[in-house]
């Protein structure tokens, strides 16, 4: 019998830190997922405190040497987050990895948190297989976005911050602001058209995947879109970020790198 596979993935988000070992060969958590809510004071070593407690919760689980995928809501380049959000400022600049790697003793992968969830749907999910340049966009209370090019990630991508008309893109476009401003799925279908039609324009993608929890209701939106790019909904919902820092996770230590662009295999 062939051993089971396992990274840990763990997704660090304003309200919950959540976490699971990820099975890297089906995609899915091989137990329960644990969650632990966010510090009301998001510091880095609050937070890394949260992370270790995960940790140890499926230490039992886990091969001492087995590495962990973190998703930050953060833009995070060389290990260092470069932003915030939802989180405390003191993050910005911080040498994340380093301080959680010295924490937890374990490798660390550090991966912006759309950036994860891109790489889950290219590896298990709606884009499995997909050739040439797939978007994933995140609707939710901003717009994340990852970019995955013949299964290499392109990361830190943040297209929900691209000027159009004049605003800052998810200022219009996001599913938070469609909540706020009471809009029907008609109406935010426009301003989404008119985001799809700019990125499309700008990237000539071969595939988009639209994630955050609105994509649920994709039926009622995305027949809308007049696009040439088709466009789908996401198919691994709320684990897509512990799946994709997992099998980031692993297939960085396995090819013994870190803070690089990772090269996934679709077809293994």
């Amino acid at each position: 019998m062939v051993a089971q596979r396992l990274a840990l993935g763990i997704d660090v988000g304003g309200s919950g830190i959540k976490g699971a070992p990820v099975d890297l060969d089906a995609g899915e958590f091989s137990t329960e997922r644990r969650r632990i809510a966010t510090p009301k004071k998001s510091t880095p070593q609050n937070v890394a405190e949260v992370i270790a407690e995960l940790v140890d919760h499926f230490a039992d689980q886990l091969d001492p040497k087995t590495p962990v995928g973190i998703t930050m809501p953060a833009i995070v380049h060389h290990g260092v987050t470069m932003s915030a959000a939802n989180i405390d400022d003191a993050w910005i600049g911080f040498e994340a990895e380093k301080l959680l790697e010295e924490t937890l003793g374990r490798d660390v992968y550090l991966v912006n948190d759309a950036d994860a969830a891109g790489v889950a749907e290219s590896r298990y999910g709606a884009a499995k297989g997909a050739e040439g340049l797939v978007i994933m966009t995140t609707l939710g209370t901003g717009i994340g976005s990852a970019m995955i090019h013949n299964g290499v990630l392109i990361p830190n991508s943040e297209l929900g911050h691209l000027e159009i008309d004049g605003h800052d893109a998810e200022s219009r476009a996001a599913s938070r602001v469609k909540e706020e401003e009471g809009l029907s799925y008609k109406k935010w279908a426009k301003r989404l058209q008119r985001y799809y039609e700019v990125v499309e324009f700008l990237f000539s993608p071969d595939l988009f995947v639209v994630g955050g929890g609105v994509s649920r209701d994709a039926d009622e939106f995305l027949p809308l879109l007049k696009l040439r790019t088709p466009i789908v909904p996401a198919k691994l919902r709320n684990t897509a970020g512990i799946v994709g820092a997992a099998h980031l996770a692993a297939d960085l230590q396995e090819r013994g790198l870190s803070h690089v662009t990772p090269e996934l295999d679709s077809n293994a």
